[in-house]
């Protein structure tokens, strides 16, 4: 098969050996696989796939199953899927424990179904089962121009939450409004604490899903309202903050940092399964979508890289094998 090998930092399209599903998995025909800013930290030797995954980029795609593994039940050969991956997915084929497949739902193209596996299922297992985030309660998303955070929008608002958010720009802005948010901050020309003070009348927000880390820990808990919970799911603003803990304490609030990727496949199996009960449904109906930027084919991988380092994506960029 055909996928992409990362040589010295470099992304290369390579033949490597048709993967074979072992028990318990599903091979898949790629139809699409989406890019993920993790995928980029791979590339540059920062985040390695975890123990007996594939050694290729690609944490979701979409694809036909052609092949069963043992003990597979409730898939067959010609399913259309959606597939939350460790790895593997910018490539022809991918071995992926059935556990962390989903069905494409009703009324979505095969390769925009790329989009959703990975920012559907960490906005999911962050919001609803680490954050309890519940109905009429507020929420900040930082990055709502991005693929997890486009969909954090529209899966909290769907869901009756007060939807605050961040993006770079007025066009951004307004793309997250018509999502779903009530309000997006221009981090570029405006003080984020105050307007969040501000838009809820002194009193914080309930949630804050964060992509940025170390830089924003002090920001971010000071926007936090009493029994405020932060979840932290990204560092692009580095590892490392100083955490007012006198401030946390006066607040109740409390601070949760996840990962997805690395979790066990018992773990992931029992998100996909909540995720397929209860979010998919809102996909199927229209309620919420895929939001693509850009469809490439597998061999511009460099390219769609470049492109996301760029901070010119909204939404998702796609590979096509």
């Amino acid at each position: 098969m055909r996928a992409i090998d990362v040589v010295d930092g470099s992304l290369t399209l390579t033949d490597l050996p048709d993967p074979v599903p072992g028990p318990g998995e599903v091979l898949v025909r790629v139809a699409a696989a989406g890019v993920n800013r993790a995928d980029l930290l791979q590339r540059a030797g920062h985040y390695p796939p975890p123990p007996g995954a594939s050694p290729v980029i690609g944490l979701e795609c979409s694809g036909t199953v052609v092949a069963l593994g043992d003990d597979v039940e409730g898939w067959q050969v010609g399913d259309e899927v959606a597939a939350l991956l460790a790895g593997g997915g910018y490539a022809e084929l991918v071995a992926v424990p059935a556990g962390q497949l989903l069905p494409v739902p009703a009324g979505i193209d095969l390769v925009d179904a790329a989009a959703l596996p990975e920012a559907v299922c960490t906005v999911w297992s962050n919001l609803v089962h680490v954050a309890h985030l519940r109905p009429g309660q507020s929420l900040l998303v930082h990055g709502g121009s991005g693929g997890v955070g486009s969909m954090a929008i529209q899966l909290a608002a769907a869901a009756g939450v007060r939807v605050l958010t961040t993006a770079g720009g007025p066009e951004r802005c307004a793309r997250c409004e018509e999502l779903g948010a009530e309000a997006a901050i221009d981090h570029r020309a405006e003080d984020v604490v105050e307007r969040v003070r501000a838009l809820t009348e002194g009193r914080g927000v309930d949630v804050i899903l964060d992509v940025l880390g170390g830089g924003a820990l002090g920001r971010n808990v000071a926007m936090l309202a009493t029994g405020g919970r932060l979840v932290i799911i990204g560092t692009q603003q580095g590892r490392r903050g100083e955490l007012d803990v006198g401030a946390l304490l006066a607040r109740r609030a409390s601070v949760h940092a996840t990962t997805l990727r690395a979790r066990s496949l018992t773990e992931k199996a029992a998100i996909v399964a909540d995720v397929c009960e209860r979010a998919w449904p809102l996909i199927a109906d229209g309620t919420v979508g895929p939001v693509v930027h850009a469809r490439l084919p597998l061999d511009q991988a460099a390219q769609a890289h470049e492109l996301m380092d760029s901070g010119a994506v909204f939404g998702k960029v796609l590979l096509l094998p």
